[in-house]
């Protein structure tokens, strides 16, 4: 098959901008039959320093420090999104009319409705989507998405989702963007909660209704006195309130009948990157770690009672795995589940149908956590229909 150069940009690079940049470097070493082949065009990031540096490790050919200057360049036709939530609707827009496919990380903005914006401006303008909801994208969650749609496990009864983490959990963590309503959005629910509803509605379907409760523990940090990366720390710095949401628990019925759990916290001692989730059905269940990446555990059958658990490892039939490793049960990591995104994305470009997660996803999570917002607040249902 014969590929042709396809021009990317990064906007916004701290980590995730990393991840992105290395998840495009890395296409042509997993999925040597692409169409369209990423060539690192721009990157564009306002700390003073920054957009240099990552020209001069990754390769790109040009570093800006004003995103409008990605928006204007002819060379860039798809871009990667990985700033802060409070740009995600300005940016996204833009880039959108500019005629640039998205590949912008999740919440996507500070409400359904910026959600909906960019949803919007990528329809009108005919381009292609990609929303970071990467866990979706391990072999062995898409392995129990087949389970559940084969009806392995009966009818789906019910399920829980959990999303623990402690990044924020000590007490001299910065006061950054996150911790800001204006700028961070609605916290944990957009951070974490995200992708447990992303979780929930790839496995299950759609949410028809909800109610919820919201916590913060941790009510004051300190300000830092300069650009910050990842979760850093700000100890004797000027203290300020934490505006947005350490804790979410959400009761959910689906459309389907089933009902759901789904926790997220931020603030969890002794909890890294506690996600996963279990799906009960009639005749058996499905249990996901994310620290066990490439594992089930799987119990089907007509026992019901006393019916054993069985760990099943993923291997080159689930998902994208044998892009990776060529046997079961040799690890897969985080970086790999971005590959794969990146790879559906310049897949859904290719070919003009829509591969992996899109926008439209985007606005199905965002609403969700919109009702998750206001069932806290009122302490009632809230239809999703």
């Amino acid at each position: 098959m014969t590929s042709r150069p396809l021009g990317v940009a990064v906007i916004g690079f701290g980590w995730m901008g990393r991840v992105h940049a290395q998840a495009y470097a890395r296409l042509p070493h997993h999925y040597p039959g692409l169409a369209l082949r990423p060539r690192l065009v721009a990157v564009a990031d306002d700390v003073p320093g920054r957009a240099g540096a990552a020209a001069e490790q990754f390769g790109f050919a040009t570093a800006v420090a004003d995103w409008r200057d990605v928006a204007a360049d002819a060379r860039v036709e798809a871009v990667s999104i990985t700033v802060p939530n409070f740009l995600h609707r300005e940016i996204g827009v833009a880039m959108a009319e500019a005629g640039k496919h998205l590949w912008i990380e999740k919440p996507v903005g500070l409400t359904a409705d910026d959600a909906r914006a960019v949803a919007s401006a990528a329809h009108q303008a005919g381009v292609r989507s990609a929303v970071g909801f990467n866990y979706r994208n391990a072999p062995a969650v898409e392995a129990a998405r087949e389970l559940v749609a084969a009806g392995e496990l009966g009818d789906v009864t019910h399920a829980r989702f959990r999303l623990f983490s402690d990044y924020a959990a000590h007490p001299d963590g910065a006061l950054t963007w996150r911790y800001e309503r204006a700028r961070g959005g609605s916290g944990v629910l957009g951070d974490l909660a995200s992708h447990g509803v992303d979780l929930a509605c790839f496995l299950l379907g759609d949410i028809a209704s909800l109610v919820a409760d919201t916590a913060v523990f941790v009510p004051q940090r300190a300000r830092p006195a300069g650009a910050t990366a990842g979760h850093a720390r700000s100890a004797g710095g000027e203290p300020g309130p934490v505006e947005n949401e350490d804790y979410v628990s959400a009761l959910l019925r689906f459309e389907s009948g089933a009902r759901a759990v789904l926790e997220a916290c931020r603030t969890s001692v002794g909890e890294q990157n506690g996600y996963g989730f279990e799906v009960h059905g009639t005749r058996g269940a499905v249990f996901w770690d994310f620290r066990r990446l490439n594992e089930l555990g799987v119990s089907r059958g007509t026992a019901y009672q006393d019916q054993p658990v069985t760990t099943v490892h993923a291997g080159p039939g689930d998902g994208d795995y044998a892009a990776f490793q060529p046997g079961a049960a040799i690890a897969m990591g985080y970086d790999d589940l971005k590959v794969v995104e990146a790879h559906r994305f310049l897949r859904s470009i290719a070919d003009g149908t829509p591969h992996g997660a899109t926008l439209d996803d985007a606005v199905r999570s965002a609403v969700a956590l919109d009702a998750m917002a206001a069932s806290a607040a009122s302490g009632a249902w809230v239809s999703l229909r």
